[in-house]
């Protein structure tokens, strides 16, 4: 029978998202505290705006379709004549129904800011949340595309760079979209068995997870942040990029778990390694908590031209159920003259591989290689994100285009934030982390530095020589009935934990504070004897 130190090594080798699960096996079985599960960042909140305006806007599509065929149990399509008119005489006449004043100003916004066509605009929303056709175009319909482009550019770029430069495949989720952009930079050469690749760690896990896999056998090279600094890259550390055999850097910005976004001074190294040294690197930046921080600014402003952009909606609107993210490139990018100026007999395998969809396959462009490689190419035809979804995306995106100047809908999510993470420091009875450019949405504690905090070095030093590093958060799942997630699996210090502040309710903060506390306090006593 194994020992507890053996178990825990045997479930050190797994990723901690797994290990998560064990750990929450462990709390249901301890009969003596109700289990607190901080350790998955799915919000506990929805936005409400988008989504009522989401369901009235379906009533206005039914009637649309009615009014072009209307039998027992059926319509037909909606028609684009006269559309936008009829969308504002429905708002209008339905103005006592929630989500109506919000259509209002979401049809102004886009029809007198962005200077889109009602009409077009109001076929492609009915059209789409009935769900009646087919993505076209497949990579996001066109008027899905000048919104998102606008919110992404309010809100990741900081308005830096003008309207219609990037373009953007509408895609599930976060997720889904690292797995296309791994497979679509393999499958063109651009990262090839045995190449090296940068990861600013601490890092979301599957991002240290998928290089190692057969699929694409790459070497990692992390570039740390400095827990002793704010969680900052030191300039030291981001000169490994200056290195030629390099070829990608993957960043998750803000960091998860730190949850700090980069510096100005991180930014600008990196902008001048690119302009100077490295213009081959490719940057995927993925900034799906960029907009918990107030002025974010994303690398995709920094160096656009490198830069492959990853944004996921799920967690600022407690939508990930909904699935919804896009990928961003901009239209002059570096990545697309790479594949150009490959050797001849790669870009003949690229030519084999996608002159099923193109007369001129060489000549692709790499986000419609991603939108093709997503569909195995032969189902390229039937590519792109379901409709609804894209609505709902628009919905969401002109929810905070509509509120940019008051930012309403932000501050009363980071104050909601902000309480949790405060009671959980004082339950611990020390002073919160006041770092800059926070997005709060996780916390890591370092668990030793804690110990040496609250206690002594000697303690915090004997804690991690005669412990396994998952000992803290099995010890709490078990004992204590809360799980947390090991920092270790993320690259971040051992015996590290990181704490969502997302998915608990703000009373139950204090309890997890105390858990933690308490357990120390355990060690402490043992250590003591």
């Amino acid at each position: 029978m194994m020992s507890n130190r053996e178990i825990e090594k045997y479930y050190e080798s797994i990723s901690p998202f797994e290990l998560k699960n064990k750990l929450a096996e462990l709390a249901k079985n301890n009969y003596e505290t109700i289990m607190l599960n901080a350790g998955r960042g799915n919000p506990n909140w929805v936005a409400t705006d988008a989504r009522e305006a989401f369901f009235l806007l379906g009533s206005f599509a039914i009637e649309e379709a009615r009014r072009d065929l209307s039998r027992v149990g059926l319509a037909g399509i909606p028609s684009l004549k006269g559309a936008g008119q009829r969308f504002e005489d429905f708002c209008r006449f339905h103005s006592d129904r929630v989500g109506s004043q919000f259509l209002i100003n979401a049809y102004k916004y886009v029809t007198e800011t962005l200077g889109l066509d009602g009409d077009e605009f109001i076929t492609e929303m009915t059209d789409g949340i009935l769900g009646d056709n087919y993505p076209v175009p497949d990579r996001i319909l066109k008027n899905v595309s000048k919104i998102v482009d606008a919110y992404i550019l309010d809100t990741m770029c900081n308005l830096e760079l003008p309207p219609g430069k990037i373009d953007y495949f509408a895609v599930e989720g976060g997720t889904a979209a690292m797995t296309y952009v791994f497979n679509t930079l393999k499958e063109n050469y651009l990262l090839c068995p045995g190449d090296k690749i940068a990861l600013g760690t601490p890092i979301f896990t599957p991002y240290l997870e998928i290089p190692e896999l057969k699929d694409y056998e790459l070497e990692i090279v992390e570039i740390k942040m400095d827990e002793n600094n704010d969680w900052k890259y030191s300039e030291k550390e981001l000169e490994k990029l200056l290195d030629p055999d390099i070829k990608a850097f993957f960043v998750v910005n803000p960091s998860n778990p730190p949850s700090t976004s980069m510096s100005k001074e991180a930014l600008e190294k990196i902008k001048t390694i690119i302009n100077t040294k490295r213009k081959d690197l490719i940057i995927l930046t993925d900034d799906v908590y960029g907009t918990f921080v107030e002025d974010f600014k994303s690398l995709a402003a920094i160096v656009p031209k490198n830069t492959i952009l990853v944004y996921s909606y799920s967690k600022y609107f407690g939508c990930t159920g909904w699935r919804l993210g896009v990928i961003g490139i901009h239209k002059d990018n570096v990545l697309d003259k790479m594949i150009a100026s490959l050797p001849k007999e790669k870009r003949v395998g690229i030519h084999n591989r996608y002159e099923s969809i193109s007369p001129d396959p060489e000549n692709i462009k790499l986000i419609d290689r991603l939108v093709a490689d997503s569909r195995a190419v032969a189902l390229n035809h039937t590519a792109g994100l379901s409709t609804p979804q894209q609505v709902m995306m628009t919905l969401f995106s002109l929810q905070e285009l509509i509120d940019s100047d008051s930012r309403l809908y932000r501050k009363c999510m980071k104050d909601l934030i902000k309480v949790r993470y405060d009671e959980l420091y004082k339950a611990m009875e020390v002073e919160p982390p006041n770092l800059p450019s926070y997005a709060m949405y996780y916390t890591t504690i370092d668990i030793p530095h804690l110990a040496e905090k609250l206690y002594s070095k000697k303690f915090a030093d004997w804690l991690k020589s005669e412990h396994e590093p998952i000992d803290f958060v099995w010890r709490l799942a078990n004992n204590k009935g809360v799980v947390l997630m090991d920092g270790g699996g993320f690259s971040a210090p051992e015996m590290s934990v990181r704490v969502s502040l997302a998915n608990l309710d703000t009373k139950d903060y204090k309890k997890v504070g105390k858990a933690v506390k308490e357990l120390l306090a355990e060690y402490y006593e043992a250590w003591k004897w």
